[in-house]
C-alpha cells in the first residue's frame, strides 16, 4: 500500500513539472511573437504562468 502511495506522488509531481515547463514554454512563444525579444520571452518565461494570465486578460 505504501509503494501505491509513493507512486502516485510521483506522478502527481510529474504532473506538476510538466505544468510548469508547459506554462514557460507557452509563455515564451506567447512574448517572442509579440514583442520580438529574445531577453523578454526569457524574463516571461521565468514568470510562466503570471504573464500567460496576464497575457490573456490584456489582449
Amino acid at each position: 500500500m505504501d509503494e501505491d502511495k509513493r507512486k502516485g506522488n510521483l506522478n502527481a509531481g510529474s504532473a506538476a513539472k510538466a505544468g510548469i515547463s508547459f506554462g514557460s514554454a507557452l509563455a515564451m512563444v506567447i512574448s517572442y511573437t509579440t514583442w520580438g525579444s529574445i531577453p523578454w520571452a526569457i524574463i516571461h518565461g521565468l514568470m510562466s504562468w503570471l504573464y500567460v494570465i496576464y497575457f490573456i486578460l490584456r489582449y
